[in-house]
């Protein structure tokens, strides 16, 4: 450790300085309070030994003054017989304890070490108490690459403003779990309320997001009320959101922009507080320049946009995220297997998971269903992780003898592949 002595007494300093510099320490010291904050600030001590009574800056106004400038080493107080009262009072102010004078050698060298080994089992707790909290705050999502930690700490950071989030990406890439997140880390009390927009007959939605009253239509027997509504003081999770039909994104625009919804065959306006997150694996801009989706509509979802990063581009994350899923299937299977073969995770790291998290559970799902090894194996993962295909580039003209041409045309394409 780093240890700086703060004593008026020469004596004591040099005495000191011999002991804590054979048993390995880095010693610095200083005569009196003042030099002590200076060598303090400098310095930057792990440790600070300091005597109670000093002319000029004692050891309280030291400790006070040390601990004002945002000083965070631990001060250990050193107070001859009688003066017990003020090691008391510098514990108070928050001295980490106390030394007796005369001590000996080893009185001085023990006490350190228990300090020491304090300040490190201190900080391994801290450690993993963050830990924790970062599994507990990132819930399932394993990912833990550079690209994936950005995301998610943007995730956590935009959750608890109400401003409309629009998450995409390819299928099977997490978008769920990151709006759960969202809703999670937000501190909204209402209920996380998902709704796959391509999944509900278009002639329901009105009424699926809206809700109705009764006699509204034929079969409404009872009042209902909409997803909007369900969603309120809570998260609406619009997901496959680019699938909604153009005559329901002019009602879903205005219930984003008024905060309130008509039930069909009501009068009356409810006022809503849902925090809307969308998810999609469309190119929502390209779909507004081909007129499918509302310009107006896509600007009011998409306030923050987080794009996930497919599998592909994040590949480090494979050998974690392949551990979880199979620790999960074989709690659920009822099936233990010793782990995947070195040969059989090089194959998965080298395929290209066109779809994404989602294919490679079902991958490992399927392998360990038909293993009958104490590991999975290579041979266990099916044919198209084992021998991927690599599609032919297009467009080469076996008549153009050009050297220069056939070149330049295969390395355009072979940069248009890289860029996809």
């Amino acid at each position: 450790m780093r240890i700086l002595v703060v004593d008026d007494d020469a004596g004591l300093r040099k005495s000191l300085g011999l002991i804590l510099g054979d048993a390995g320490h880095d010693v610095n010291a200083a005569l009196d309070g003042e030099e002590g904050l200076s060598l303090a600030a400098s310095w930057r001590p792990d440790m600070i030994l300091c005597d109670v009574r000093m002319p000029g800056v004692d050891g309280l106004e030291f400790l006070e003054r040390y601990r004002e400038a945002g000083g965070e080493a631990l001060v250990m107080v050193m107070t001859a017989y009688g003066t017990m009262e003020l090691a008391v009072e510098a514990m108070k102010r928050g001295a980490y304890d106390y030394l007796p004078k005369p001590f000996g050698a080893d009185e001085v060298l023990l006490t350190l070490q228990k300090a020491e080994e304090r300040e490190q089992l201190r900080h391994e707790v801290a450690r993993l108490r963050g830990e924790v909290r970062a599994d507990a705050r990132f819930g399932e999502i394993v990912g833990r690459s550079t690209s994936m930690t950005r995301v998610l700490e943007v995730a956590a950071r935009v959750a608890r403003h109400a401003s409309p989030v629009l998450i995409t990406g390819e299928t099977g890439t997490g978008k769920e779990l990151v709006a759960r997140l969202i809703h999670r880390e937000s501190g909204r009390e209402g209920a996380f309320v998902p709704v796959n927009c391509g999944a509900v007959p278009e002639t329901l939605l009105e009424s699926e997001f809206f809700g109705y009253v009764r006699g509204a239509f034929t079969g409404a027997d009872r009042d209902r009320e909409g997803l909007f509504e369900a969603a309120t003081g809570g998260t609406l999770l619009l997901d496959e959101v680019g699938e909604l039909p153009g005559s329901l994104q002019v009602k879903l625009l205005r219930a984003l922009q008024e905060g309130e919804v008509r039930r069909i065959g009501s009068h009356e306006v409810v006022r809503v507080d849902a925090r809307v997150v969308s998810a999609t694996n469309r190119d929502l801009e390209a779909e507004v320049g081909k007129g499918a989706f509302r310009e107006d509509l896509y600007y009011r979802l998409a306030v923050i946009p987080i794009h996930l990063p497919p599998l592909r581009m994040r590949t480090e994350e494979i050998p974690e995220l392949a551990a979880h899923l199979l620790d999960r299937h074989q709690r659920r299977l009822g099936v233990e297997v010793d782990g995947i073969a070195s040969e059989a995770m090089e194959l998965l790291l080298a395929y290209s998971w066109p779809g994404n998290i989602r294919e490679l559970e079902n991958v490992l799902e399927r392998a360990l269903v038909l293993c009958d090894h104490a590991r999975l194996e290579a041979g266990d993962l099916p044919e198209r992780v084992r021998r991927p295909e690599t599609p032919p580039l297009p467009g080469d003209d076996p008549d153009d003898l050009s050297v220069k041409r056939q070149a330049a045309e295969l390395e355009r394409r072979l940069i248009r592949r890289a860029l996809e």
